[in-house]
């Protein structure tokens, strides 16, 4: 974390009214980091967040200042999602957003795209080991995806 950022705040999503700036905050990270993904993809996948996945989820979102800078989607002890604003990248939004899933949301899963080798690194230097493979998403995309659960303590 960098030394002039605060520890960001975590609080549950506000609702439905807070979807539009949670997909800007997905935009942003999507797009500095899932490289490998289709045009085709994101845009599918964008046109759902509202309607399809943030519903579908437990959101909590990570802010400074009042401005959301990251969110996290929690269900049945999966992380289903997490993002991080591009220009938060680095300043402990998502150490912040995994530790509150962990031990508020008890959190003991999370599949990772293999080819954000980021995020894996992330995930495997928080306590997270493999368990499996697969060769498709959870959507049945071509985007392998490793599949990681809590290290036992």
């Amino acid at each position: 974390m960098r030394d002039t950022e605060p520890r960001p705040t975590i609080r549950p999503c506000a609702g439905p009214e807070e979807y539009p700036a949670l997909v800007e905050i997905w935009r942003s990270a999507v797009r500095a980091t899932h490289h490998f993904l289709a045009d085709s993809d994101f845009a599918r996948i964008e046109g759902a967040l509202a309607t399809g996945y943030f519903p579908a989820v437990a959101l909590i979102v990570a802010e400074r200042d009042g401005r959301a800078l990251g969110f996290a989607g929690v269900s049945d002890g999966n992380l289903e999602m997490l993002f991080v604003a591009d220009a938060a990248r680095g300043t402990g939004v998502g150490t912040a957003l995994l530790e509150e899933a962990v031990t508020r949301h008890g959190v003991v899963r999370v599949d990772v795209n293999e080819q954000n080798p980021e995020a894996l690194a992330f995930y495997l230097a928080r306590g997270f080991a493999p368990q499996g493979r697969s060769e498709r998403d959870g959507d049945g995309r071509p985007y392998p995806v490793r599949h990681l659960a809590r290290a036992e303590r």
